[in-house]
């Protein structure tokens, strides 16, 4: 859903898919092939939000912040299941792990990574290409060549899932058994192991 706020109207990417039970309210601009899973709170009531090409913000996440404030989700930036982003600005190729909590005026430097259910204490500034755990977060070393070669590979997954999901994602009703033609799954995705085993 969609809703306008003190005369901002979202503005979204026509190559984007911002699932319909999602919430994008007043002052948020959406680029390109971003994805905005079912449950995703964005409110840009107070302030304004700014999602950059290939992001994803999956199931459950929150984004918002403190008045007058706006904040910036950087190209390629990955929000897992759950996460709150509260005034936070995410750098480029970021990945914010599941369940994790940043607060206010916490910059994310480029390719790093948040482990999931962290806490990210208000005004922390983390160096690009950090690896953060903890509550409180900490830093506890570098994103090494490999796990960030692992962060790309999934985040392109969910940049093609916008355009799977304009094709193919359709409203119905459950069926009352499984047919005897149901496909296997993998014959539409390649098993996790297997898209890892790829090269960038």
């Amino acid at each position: 859903m969609f809703y306008s706020f003190k005369g901002f109207i979202p503005v979204v990417h026509p190559s984007s898919f911002v699932h319909p039970q999602a919430a994008v309210t007043g002052n948020v601009i959406i680029g390109r092939d971003v994805y905005i899973g079912p449950g995703a709170a964005i409110r840009g009531d107070w302030g304004g939000i700014v999602i950059e090409d290939g992001c994803n913000v999956q199931e459950n996440c929150t984004i918002h912040m403190f008045p007058g404030i706006t904040i910036t989700l950087r190209e390629g930036a990955h929000i897992g299941h759950g996460a709150i982003v509260h005034g936070a600005n995410i750098g480029r190729n970021v990945l914010v792990g599941m369940n994790s909590v940043l607060m206010d005026e916490v910059e994310v430097g480029d390719e790093s990574i948040i482990g999931s259910m962290a806490f990210v204490p208000a005004k922390t500034i983390i160096p690009a290409r950090s690896l953060v755990v903890g509550n409180p977060a900490k830093v506890i070393k570098q994103v090494s060549d490999d796990m960030l070669a692992w962060k790309t590979m999934g985040t392109r997954l969910y940049q093609a899932l916008p355009a799977d999901c304009h094709d193919s994602l359709i409203a119905c009703q459950p069926l009352h058994e499984v047919p005897a033609n149901r496909p296997a799954q993998e014959t539409l995705y390649a098993t996790w192991e297997t898209i890892k085993q790829q090269k960038g």
